[in-house]
């Protein structure tokens, strides 16, 4: 198995691209400063001081009446003033001052051309069928993910960063919380959530027991599969912790863009819909009412045969695209229901009494707008982790588009071949074909179709736990 000829030249040329273009054609960039978002800029000092009925002192006799220096007292204003915000479109001049906007365009950008050579290969390999190339795609997926991760580390950096406010106790919470919940998942039996964990481990490690054997290990089989099972806990954890920033954000953007589009049925069901994708994911993989309805729904006296096990699996793909395409749709809406934040801290001043420093009303203006990068990114990039992890789970799965026969997957054969080891060979290649055996063992399209599963599923039960509590909490808590 080797990367040779078309494959590879496409990667180059796909770097290169993303390099050389990234200053003048970027979808990140587009996707933010495209003109159609606006944002609120801050009160201006002069205009403060006319609300405060305070001018600026202009001669030296009216410096000196401020004080011992002539230094001026911090200007203040009523809380209730009526405060004017202009608006102005979001430009790349404006983005790119911002923190982590860099990263931001890099990462999207990333994703973006890494689904093109997704849907390059895949387009080679049903017009060519080779047989001997590995899929280079996957490489660009698997990158994609660990900088998801990466993004990821990022984010809750910051939270844990923060002395005040609770972000990091609300972190270690979820944390812990989530631990629990993934590890109850796990125990749940296939015929109610089949996400192929089962199966998986048992190609595992009838693939790995030849060679265990052969070097009498077979005590670790039993350790192996307990050791897999606490690290998707574990992982689960992690996911989790990640997720539950970005899950309270969605939850008030989402509600802050449904008051917004009042006016426009369709964009509030896409709304809705979108804010639901994560439900929906679960239902995909919940038997008793995904694929054994549509494998065999009731019909009157007779069964109705609906989608055969395969074809299922064909349109659960399909459904998890498009469900990350109509979150990237409505990605807008959310992001400038996000900007609009700044009016609303401007208005919740008028419902207070007293009066506020002129340069913290400022801040609380322009704190949103410093903010939008990291609030795209939280938006993001829990749809790009899924996008990804579902198009590994169609190619290292073995699954098929529909377009094409689907590659049946294997459940033994390679670890048991590379037991054989040929006597003539010395130790260094002995060993090597050792290690080659068991990692083909141990990632066999069986094993891989469950953890690949169970990431999808579980990024989005956490995005859905996040944003309903967002939600009780924005509703119910955050008022009060």
């Amino acid at each position: 198995m080797a990367v040779l000829g078309v494959q590879l030249v496409v990667t180059l040329l796909t770097a290169t691209l993303m390099h050389r273009l990234a200053p003048h054609c970027s979808f990140a960039r587009w996707l933010l400063c495209n003109g159609s978002l606006f944002r609120y800029k801050h009160p201006s000092e002069e205009e403060l001081r006319v609300l405060a009925g305070r001018p600026r002192p202009r001669s030296r006799k009216e410096r000196r009446a401020n004080g011992p220096g002539g230094e001026e007292t911090p200007l203040s204003v009523p809380r209730d003033a009526p405060f004017q915000l202009e608006t102005c479109p979001l430009t790349a001049v404006d983005a790119l001052v911002l923190r982590f906007f860099l990263e931001y365009q890099w990462f999207v950008d990333l994703a973006v051309y890494s689904g093109g050579v997704y849907l390059f290969t895949e387009a080679y390999y049903y017009a060519l069928r080779p047989a001997r190339e590995a899929n280079i795609a996957v490489v660009w997926c698997l990158l994609t993910v660990v900088f998801s991760v990466k993004v990821f580390l990022t984010l809750t950096r910051l939270y844990f960063s923060a002395k005040e406010g609770g972000e990091r106790s609300v972190c270690l919470a979820f944390a812990f919380l989530f631990l629990l919940l993934a590890m109850l998942v796990q125990v749940v039996r296939e015929d109610i959530l089949e996400l192929g964990l089962e199966p998986g481990l048992a190609s595992l490690t009838q693939n790995l027991e030849p060679l265990l054997k052969k070097q009498d290990w077979d005590w670790a089989l039993p350790v192996l599969k307990l050791t897999v099972r606490l690290g998707l806990a574990g992982v689960g954890s992690v996911l989790g912790a990640f997720l539950t920033f970005p899950g309270l954000r969605l939850a008030q953007t989402h509600r802050d863009a449904l008051t917004m589009s009042g006016d426009r049925p369709v964009l509030q069901l896409l709304l809705h819909t979108s804010f639901l994708s994560p439900l929906f994911i679960l239902w995909l993989w919940t038997k008793p009412i995904a694929r054994d309805f549509l494998h065999q729904a009731p019909g009157g006296p007779a069964p109705l045969w609906l989608l055969s096990d395969s074809a299922f699996d064909t349109a659960r793909l399909w459904a998890l695209v498009a469900l990350c395409l109509l979150r990237l749709a409505v990605t807008r809406p959310h992001l400038q229901a996000y900007l609009c934040l700044a009016r609303a801290r401007v208005e919740q001043l008028r419902r207070e009494a007293g009066r506020i420093e002129a340069r913290e009303v400022q801040q609380r203006v322009v704190r949103v707008y410093c903010y939008v990068t990291v609030v795209s990114l939280q938006y993001l990039t829990p749809l790009i982790l899924t996008l990804n992890c579902t198009l590994l789970l169609k190619t290292l799965g073995g699954y098929s588009w529909g377009l094409g026969p689907a590659p049946a997957p294997s459940l033994s054969g390679t670890a048991a071949q590379a037991a054989a080891v040929n006597p003539g060979e010395d130790e260094a290649q002995q060993t090597a074909a050792w290690i080659a055996g068991a990692l083909g063992g141990l990632f066999t399209p069986l094993f891989l179709r469950g953890v690949l599963a169970y990431l999808i599923w579980w990024t989005a039960a956490c995005q859905l736990l996040a944003s309903l509590f967002g939600l009780y909490f924005h509703e119910h808590l955050g008022a009060s």
